[in-house]
Formats: structure tokens, sequence, C-alpha cells
């Protein structure tokens, strides 16, 4: 009878036995991966760390770049404790507005006052006052006077004016020379657009040496002008073009049509050279002279001319018993047409330097000639002839009489 029942208890042992084992093993698999999940998971919270810190990193450079562009900033509208408003109080009741009635109606442009030995004058554009009868001059305070016209430069596009305005009303400005200029400075131009009365813009140098045409003057270029981003309208001409700090480096004198950010004006240097001549006679006639008229060179016309010289100048034609004939220049001797639809006349002598001056385009030339010589004086070109670089000595005329 004892015998019967030991191998039901042994079943009874062996099944508990299996429970306890399969509990055991469902334990240590939940434990492994328990610990195969810690072990990802720390793992996925060190790369998110390393990623912060990154992020952190990125930006800390990020704002310190912002903030030396911050100083930058600062550096460029405070320059020399330069302030814009500060600048405008200084010089607001040196600018005038100039009227003058012409045929048709009435122009308006703008001037300012200077003092020349003493002498309070008004400078301004000659296109300002070209063809106009009974000149006024009307300060900031809306005083008005009648004003005369001492002298003019067509060539120059500048005139001087006198005024019968009491001395109270004289505030003038000072003029400095514009050869310290350099591409990138900022100027400031302060004038009458529109009949808005001394409104003021601000802008930089966009480029020094330009040439006007001007049909005012019979095509003559107007030379060695500034290119400047600061915004110009009509009535803004014959205004100061100043520095930071408040000195005239030019005086603003066109836009082109249609154009964003594209005026010009007289430099400085210009004004100082002629002012006494312009209020003591009238008139300036010192502009030098070549006689000669012709193209840049560019890379189709050279390709035509089977020249490898792609700048410089190319003399079209002289003008007989000029400066230029005179010294043995020669003019073009065959016409073609370029692609752009322009008639060329090719085969002259190229100009590539004058005095040693690289002579890139008529800007140069113009620019140089203007600023460094003189009616009378010999200058030395570099001159490419049938492919062939020579020395030409030419003795500069004076612009005829308009």
């Amino acid at each position: 009878m004892f015998g019967g029942s030991l191998p039901r208890r042994r079943g009874r042992y062996t099944g508990s036995l299996l429970i306890g084992l399969v509990a055991v093993a469902l334990v240590v698999g939940l434990l492994a991966g328990g610990i195969v999940s810690y072990s990802a998971t720390m793992q996925e919270i060190r790369r998110l760390q390393d990623q912060l810190s990154s992020f952190e990193n990125q930006f800390s450079s990020l704002r310190n770049q912002i903030a030396e562009l911050g100083k930058e900033n600062v550096i460029y509208v405070v320059q020399d404790n330069f302030s814009l408003s500060d600048l405008y109080e200084k010089v607001k009741d040196a600018v005038v507005v100039i009227r003058g009635v012409v045929v048709g109606g009435v122009v308006q442009g703008s001037g300012f006052l200077y003092n020349f030995e003493g002498q309070p004058v008004i400078i301004t554009n000659f296109h300002v006052v070209n063809g106009a009868g009974e000149i006024t001059v009307t300060f900031r305070d809306g005083n008005t006077y009648p004003a005369t016209v001492l002298g003019t430069d067509p060539y120059a596009d500048l005139a001087v004016l006198s005024t019968s305005a009491p001395n109270t009303e004289i505030k003038t400005l000072e003029i400095v020379s514009s050869s310290t200029l350099k591409v990138g400075d900022t100027v400031v131009a302060v004038g009458n657009p529109y009949g808005l009365t001394g409104s003021m813009t601000v802008g930089i140098v966009s480029q020094l040496g330009r040439t006007l045409q001007e049909s005012t003057i019979g095509n003559y270029s107007i030379a060695n002008i500034i290119q400047t981003s600061a915004p110009i309208n009509p009535g803004n001409s014959g205004g100061p073009l100043l520095n930071y700090r408040g000195q005239v480096v030019g005086i603003t004198t066109a836009i082109v049509a249609d154009s964003q950010g594209l005026g010009f004006a007289v430099p400085s240097n210009t004004i100082l050279r002629e002012i006494e001549s312009l209020v003591t006679t009238g008139t300036y006639t010192r502009h030098p002279w070549l006689g000669a008229m012709g193209h840049d060179m560019s890379y189709e016309i050279a390709k035509a001319m089977k020249t490898d010289v792609t700048y410089g100048w190319l003399i079209a034609s002289v003008v007989p018993g000029g400066p230029a004939d005179k010294a043995g220049l020669r003019g073009g001797t065959q016409q073609i047409m370029t692609s752009s639809g322009a008639l060329v006349t090719i085969g002259g002598d190229i100009l590539i330097a004058i005095d040693g001056f690289r002579i890139i385009t008529i800007d140069d030339l113009l620019s140089y000639m203007e600023e460094h010589t003189t009616p009378g004086q010999v200058v030395n070109f570099t001159v490419v002839r049938n492919n062939s670089r020579i020395n030409v000595a030419v003795e500069l005329g004076t612009r005829p009489p308009l």
C-alpha cells in the first residue's frame, strides 16, 4: 500500500521544480532584458547630452559673432563720435533752396554757403541756373532773397552766386580736399528733393573718377565725378555732399533715370581749384584738351583689330589742328558694327597710359587730365600702334569755349 503512493508524490515534486525553474528563468530573463534596456537607454542619454553640449557651443559661437557684428555696426555709425542728427544740426542752416524763372516755368535746386576770402557766396550746379532769370535763394527759416550769378563753368557743372541776405542768415560750410576719399567712405547729401526742404540722405562712395556726358556742353564729358549710393533726386542738384564731419567733399549733380542708389557729385577738388576764377572773372578756362574722339577698348574690338590689347582708349578721329593732331596721334581707318549694334571706328592709336598712369577706360584718361594737368602742359602717352608700343609727347590745349 505504501509502495503505490510514492510515484504520485514524486510527480508533484517534479512539477513544482519545473514551475520554479520556469519562474527563475523568467526572472533572469527580465533582469537580463532590463540590463540590456538600461544600457541602451544610458547610451541614448549620453548621445543626447553630447548633442546638447554641441548645440550649446554653437549657440555660444553664434552669440559671439552677433556681438562682434554689433560692434562693427557701432563703429560704422559712430565713427569718431559721429552722429547723423548732430551732423544735420551743424549743416542745415547753410543749405538753401535756389529758384529761377525759365521759359515755360520755374526751376528749383539746392545750394550751400561758403566763405570765400571773407565774402559769402553760394555754390550750386550750372544746370540749376542755366538760362534762368529772377533767381532767388530761400533759407531754412523761410526768408527769401534775390541772388546774382557771379560765375559759371559748364564743363564742371558749377556756378557761384551772391545774395543780398543779411549776415544774420549766413552760415557757411567748410570745403576740404576730395583726394582722401575712398570707395566705401560714408557720405551724406543734404538738399531739397522735389521741394522737400532740408532733406538728408546717407550712403557711401561707390566709385571715384567717373565721367558724365552732358548734352548741354556739346557732349563733352564732365570728368573725375564721384559716384555715390546716397539717394539723390531732382531738386538735390547743387546741394553739398559731406563727409561724416560735416565737411564738403563734393556737390551733388546728377542721377541716372530709373536707377536705384546711383548718384553723382562733382568732387570738392574741382570747386577749390575753380572758385577763385569763378568769383573774380566769372568763368574758368583751364580745362585741358586733347582734341580727339574715340571709344573704350573691348575684347570684341581687339579681336577685330587683331591685337591682344583689350584695355585702353581707341582714337577714332582727331580734331584737325588740335593737340592730338599736332602730336601725330592717328585716328581710325574703318568702321565695324559690334554685336550690340554700335558703329565703331577701328584702326587708330590705342592710348594705354599717360605719364605712366594706366588708362583702362576714358574715365581714367579724363580724370587724370582734369586732376593732374593744365593747358600747355606736355604729357607722354604710351600708345599701341600696329601692335607696337610707342611713346608720344602731346602738348595739351584748352577746351574751346561753348
